[in-house]
């Protein structure tokens, strides 16, 4: 603890929001998910992984010890493979930034709608889209 309270580690956030171009892509969409959020879970430097869906959009927050860490995991195994598929069977926006203050579910759909960036399977590849605070 420090003389202001106790200190806060830096984070770095990355919300996700996709929606499905339609309905013959749910299964596709659906294996790539499961597959993603395993490795996430298990990459280095996370600190937490998870998904909902909040109206209609597919939505995930992750929390990575550094912007470094997840751009690591960013291309790599079956996040890799989502992202070249992405094209093909959704649409989406992306929100990255540093925090002290990981937001809670509640705020997650309302930051993305905000201060989310569009992003195509192409501009993904080539460098992900951040926001900073």
């Amino acid at each position: 603890m420090n003389a202001t309270g106790p200190s806060r580690q830096t984070v770095y956030v990355s919300i996700t929001g996709l929606t499905l171009k339609g309905p013959f892509h749910v299964f596709r969409f659906w294996w790539h998910a499961v597959l993603s959020m395993r490795q996430a879970k298990a990459a280095a430097g996370n600190i937490s992984a998870d998904a909902q869906t909040i109206n209609g959009v597919h939505h995930t927050l992750t929390v990575w010890e550094s912007e470094r860490a997840m751009r690591c995991f960013l291309y790599q195994g079956a996040h890799g493979k989502a992202i070249r598929a992405f094209g093909s069977i959704a649409t989406g926006k992306t929100f990255g930034f540093e925090t002290d203050q990981v937001p809670q579910w509640s705020d997650v759909h309302a930051l993305w709608r905000e201060r989310g960036k569009a992003y195509s399977a192409a501009s993904t590849l080539s460098s992900p889209q951040r926001s900073s605070t």
